[in-house]
């Protein structure tokens, strides 16, 4: 079995998920995998990981880097939604609060092109 060379999360999915368990890269944008168990989501996570990094390596992106730190204060009614956000999308809530910034910003740069 591949090692995993990025940072990994692995959490359990409740029942409403469909069960099993969640792998995630904080450091890979939408890199993920599952499995029945912990071990399984690790096995198919190091294999999303190298299909990651080789899309991501062909098609141009970025590479891989650590991110930049962002501490925000929420009100609790905020972090509350995004909480529940992230859990219905399967991530957790700092990749939910990223995800919803970039498709923001890819509105307003639409916005200026029109």
């Amino acid at each position: 079995m591949n090692v995993p060379k990025n940072k990994i999360e692995i959490r359990p999915l409740t029942e409403a998920e469909g069960g099993g368990w969640l792998a995630t890269f904080p450091d890979l944008p939408g890199c993920m995998s599952d499995g029945e168990t912990p071990e399984e989501a690790l096995r198919n996570a190091a294999e999303a990981e190298t299909a990651w990094l080789a899309a991501n390596q062909k098609w141009g992106g970025p590479k891989a880097k650590k991110p930049a730190r962002l501490v925000a204060r929420l009100p609790r009614s905020i972090h509350r939604d995004l909480q529940e956000r992230a859990n219905e999308e399967g991530v957790s809530i700092n990749t939910m609060m990223v995800s919803l910034i970039a498709h923001g910003l890819g509105e307003i740069a639409g916005n200026r092109q029109t």
